[in-house]
């Protein structure tokens, strides 16, 4: 694979244009965590969507990384699947990460990608091994990053410099 400012280009668009895939696994990600966690979640729009992957390849050291994961993820298969496994959820894993941000939101993010993998399958007659991944990896990735959770509304109680 080889990586220049087109190729990521590339990947941008897709990713953008893939919102229609995307944000109905989102919301059903948000939803369920909801529900898990007695939690009111606010649901994603496209546009939403669309902002958000806006601001992760406008910084151009994430989005090259971003960019590599979403094409390596695009055009990894394995024959029988299985022994690759291993490979397209740690790409994945990885990829719902660098989209969530910094910690704790990159380790919620990860977390995120599994409970999203678990419930996303592709067809292995028409797409690659790596394809329900990545789907599962935007959706966390993306879900996490979005406003909508109540708890990331506000200050944080145990910022120091909040008590003074």
């Amino acid at each position: 694979m080889r990586v220049t400012p087109e190729r990521v280009a590339a990947e941008y668009e897709w990713v953008r244009n893939r919102a229609d895939a995307v944000v109905p696994l989102l919301n059903e990600v948000r939803s369920e965590l909801g529900d898990l966690f007695d939690a009111e979640v606010d649901p994603v729009t496209a546009d939403q969507y669309r902002e958000a992957v806006d601001a992760v390849f406008a910084d151009g050291d994430l989005a090259v990384n971003v960019a590599a994961m979403v094409g390596i993820l695009r055009e990894l298969d394995v024959q029988d699947d299985y022994p690759g496994f291993v490979v397209d959820e740690l790409v994945g894993r990885e990829l719902a990460g660098a989209i969530a941000g910094n910690q704790p939101l990159r380790l919620l993010g990860e977390a995120t990608f599994h409970f999203a993998d678990v419930t996303t399958h592709g067809d292995p007659a028409e797409e690659t091994a790596g394809a329900d991944d990545l789907d599962a990896a935007l959706a966390a990735g993306f879900q996490t990053r979005l406003p909508g959770w109540g708890w990331t509304e506000s200050e944080s109680p145990f910022a120091v410099a909040s008590r003074k």
